[in-house]
């Protein structure tokens, strides 16, 4: 009893998702709405497209600079239990490392837009 239960209704999920996919079938006349669009490159084109490396080494500061700035975040957890001039002494070293690294990137013309 409990099969045929079961049978009947794979069946009857079966034939709705067939009726289903047959009534929202969209027109494939406009080849504009049936291709995909990310981001303004064609998925059909070479993936092997060149782009600017200033955008690049921009999201590889950011990140390295993000991944520093999560790891400045766990100092507010530690302010309840250490004194207050561990916590001036451990923010500021963090601080000056960050200003060190931004002022590197900056020499070494990484933040430069046009060369």
């Amino acid at each position: 009893m409990i099969l045929m239960l079961m049978i009947t209704n794979i069946m009857i999920i079966i034939i709705m998702v067939i009726l289903l996919n047959l009534l929202s079938k969209k027109s494939f006349s406009d080849k504009e709405k049936n291709s995909p669009f990310e981001c303004g490159f064609d998925p059909k084109s070479s993936s092997r497209m060149s782009f600017s490396l200033q955008f690049f080494l921009i999201a590889i500061i950011f990140l390295v600079f993000d991944v520093e700035i999560i790891l400045l975040m766990p100092t507010i957890k530690i302010i309840e239990n250490s004194s207050i001039f561990d916590l001036v002494i451990s923010s500021n070293s963090f601080l000056v490392i960050l200003i060190i690294g931004f002022f590197h990137e900056w020499n070494q013309g990484a933040l430069k837009w046009l060369k």
